[in-house]
């Protein structure tokens, strides 16, 4: 069941994308696909068709970029806690490989290889990307179980604004 793939933003405003931690007000908290750092999410945005953040007008650019902090707070909090080695989290919205709008939010680890911990995630070798022993599955259902709660909570903390 991989077709809502095709269809990242549509599947997650049909109910069909299982990524989903939460609705956010311009976007989806969404769990990554991969999680050899674990905790990694984004903020997907929720209008078909918006390829980039300079295609939202200014003031529905500025709630998805709020959207996108928020994220970036959960992962940051949940990762913080489980995860003695956590060091930052690092906020990217590149869009070079997928034509809709989307922010990654890494969290970064102490424990990282040397050669690669203080320099772009994009920099980890290829295996990396398709391991299978760190693609999203049952093994994270307790990491995903924590960062669900923790966006959650600040959606609707007074920290954030009462966010719907």
């Amino acid at each position: 069941m991989t077709e809502w793939r095709s269809d990242r933003v549509r599947a997650a405003i049909d109910g069909r994308n299982p990524t989903v931690l939460a609705e956010l007000n311009s976007s989806f908290a969404v769990i990554g696909d991969v999680q050899f750092l674990p905790g990694y999410a984004l903020a997907l945005t929720k209008l078909p068709g918006v390829d980039r953040l300079s295609d939202l007008p200014r003031p529905e650019r500025v709630r998805y970029l709020a959207d996108v902090d928020l994220v970036a707070s959960a992962v940051e909090n949940v990762c913080s806690a489980h995860n003695s080695g956590y060091r930052r989290v690092n906020v990217e919205i590149l869009g070079n490989a997928d034509a809709f709008l989307h922010a990654h939010v890494w969290p970064r680890y102490e424990w990282e290889p040397a050669d690669v911990v203080g320099k772009p995630v994009w920099l980890y070798p290829a295996e990396r990307w398709s391991d299978p022993r760190t693609a999203l599955g049952a093994d994270h259902d307790e990491l995903r179980a924590s960062l669900t709660a923790e966006t959650l909570r600040l959606r609707d903390s007074e920290e954030f604004g009462v966010h719907r």
